[in-house]
């Protein structure tokens, strides 16, 4: 009896630790990740100073993909979940963003327009998967889309809009990732994370040739062994490294101690220092209505992923599984 009582207690003292608030520490570590993530956009600017947008993807992924499989356990999910993980959120995703961003859009802007990835994934679980959303949710996905109208207005002029629309469709890409990463119910999300890698390198590649040519591929590479190239080396080193193994790693040791809903608004963070990033070490200045649109855009997405649940309710994942482009 006595020892009964005693997991008793340990059982409602981790059922408050799991519905509570974070620790300090941990506030610090989301913090720390948000951080990391938001540089990773600064990152990913100087890799497209040398490398062509899609064989930069492949490049990134297949940094990635080697090692995983060498020494990551496969995760026990669904072939098919796996493949459509990967598709959505590196094919699809990263074509679209680093295309735009090649194409023009600043380094912290597209930080912040890749946020509707959050709406996103919530309108597309509710048609595809019929999940059910309350009403505080859909508001949150009206404002976040009127924030997006107001940026998207601010940057209306064709040469303009079109690297807004890349990355807009770079953010429905992540959730359509989302979506598959939701059916494949990963004992160990960091785990599936870093197999979905293995899908992404062929197709980008076969991508990279047919859309960019062996020439522009072949003159990134001879020509990236010099001073002025170190740059891009030292950005892609971060992105695989630090961006996605130490923030992902964080991001889901986080995820794994505490509610989804609690952990989650952290990640409203990465395109604030995104932009403030961007603004240091770019002198990117977003127009008065783009500061608008993002402050809309983030009230939005926290007023749909935020509210009154019941008491130890789990809360999904969703978009804030890993929040790193």
């Amino acid at each position: 009896m006595h020892n009964f009582a005693i997991v008793l207690r340990a059982d409602v003292a981790h059922a408050r630790a799991m519905t509570s608030g974070l620790t300090p520490f941990h506030r610090l570590l989301a913090c720390a990740v948000a951080l990391i993530w938001g540089v990773n956009f600064l990152a990913i600017h100087l890799s497209l100073q040398q490398f062509p947008p899609l064989f930069l993807v492949a490049l990134r992924f297949a940094l990635l993909a080697i090692p995983t499989m060498l020494f990551v356990p496969r995760p026990k999910v669904a072939t098919r979940w796996l493949v459509g993980y990967g598709v959505g959120f590196g094919v699809l995703q990263f074509t679209f963003l680093y295309s735009g961003m090649a194409a023009g859009m600043p380094a912290g802007l597209a930080s912040l327009v890749l946020q509707a990835s959050g709406p996103f994934t919530l309108v597309l679980g509710a048609l595809l998967l019929k999940e059910r959303v309350r009403g505080r949710q859909w508001w949150g996905v009206a404002v976040a889309a009127a924030g997006m109208v107001v940026v998207g207005v601010s940057r209306a002029g064709v040469a303009q809009l079109v690297p807004y629309v890349l990355v807009l469709l770079g953010a429905l890409g992540w959730a359509l990732g989302n979506l598959s990463s939701r059916l494949a119910a990963p004992p160990n999300p960091l785990h599936l994370t870093l197999w979905m890698s293995v899908v992404v390198p062929v197709p980008m590649l076969a991508l990279s040739l047919l859309l960019e040519g062996p020439h522009d591929i072949t003159d990134s590479l001879v020509t990236s062994f010099t001073a002025q190239a170190a740059p891009a080396w030292i950005g892609l080193a971060y992105t695989v490294l630090i961006g996605t193994v130490v923030g992902s790693g964080i991001w889901t040791w986080l995820l794994a101690r505490h509610p989804a809903g609690v952990v989650g608004p952290f990640s409203m963070l990465v395109p604030v220092v995104g932009m403030a990033t961007a603004a240091l070490a770019l002198d990117e200045r977003p127009t008065p209505w783009e500061v608008l649109g993002g402050v809309v855009v983030v009230a939005g997405v926290l007023l749909g992923s935020t509210g009154r649940r019941a008491r130890g309710a789990s809360i999904p994942v969703e978009h804030h599984e890993v929040v790193r482009a």
